[in-house]
């Protein structure tokens, strides 16, 4: 009987140790795996191209035409000519939208305003369990179009043309950006001044 018992407390001890030296090993893959994408994202953004200017003060023709083309008889459609790129503002369905097109009036990608309910289920968990304290505010869901391979630019940043959510949060006087994917993964964007 005393060895039955010795018997079932070492088995309970090697499966502890061993439970633990699992959940150890993984903590330190998850480690590892995230600092792996932060090399990958730096090394992206270093190889990034900067993106090209648009001359001149008004919104090009064929951007307009463009834009017509993708999104069909749209009215009323407000234009704004930035540093590098044509934003046409509209409605589609109800949703306010912005359209994006590149210095050869090509579509980089829409934008719309959601809310924090509309990002992954998991994105929301994490968000207010990793940043409790901070207040979610506006939120913008990037569509990019795949038929474009030119980065897009938002808060002053240029990043990947992938499709993501960008989640504005603040506490106290310090506001943040954090950028989700549809996945639900979710990644530091950047802070606002």
């Amino acid at each position: 009987m005393k060895k039955l018992v010795l018997l079932s407390a070492v088995a309970l001890t090697i499966t502890v140790a061993n439970a633990q030296n699992e959940t150890a090993a993984i903590k330190k893959n998850e480690k590892s795996l995230a600092r792996q994408e932060a090399v990958i994202r730096k090394e992206k953004k270093a190889d990034r191209e900067a993106m090209r200017k648009l001359e001149g003060e008004e919104v090009s023709p064929l951007a307009k035409d463009a834009f017509y083309a993708d999104f069909g008889d749209i009215s009323p459609v407000a234009w704004q000519r930035t540093d590098v790129y044509d934003k046409a503002t509209f409605t589609q369905k109800g949703q306010e939208m912005s359209a994006y097109y590149d210095a050869d009036a090509q579509l980089i990608g829409t934008t719309a305003i959601k809310t924090f309910s509309d990002i992954p289920a998991n994105a929301r968990k994490y968000i207010l369990k990793r940043y409790a304290g901070y207040t979610p505010g506006k939120v913008i869901f990037f569509d990019d179009n795949e038929h474009n391979d030119n980065d897009m630019m938002l808060y002053g940043i240029q990043f990947e043309d992938e499709d993501n959510y960008f989640v504005e949060l603040s506490k106290d006087n310090k506001q943040i950006v954090l950028q989700v994917n549809p996945e639900g993964n979710v990644f530091f964007f950047t802070e606002l001044k």
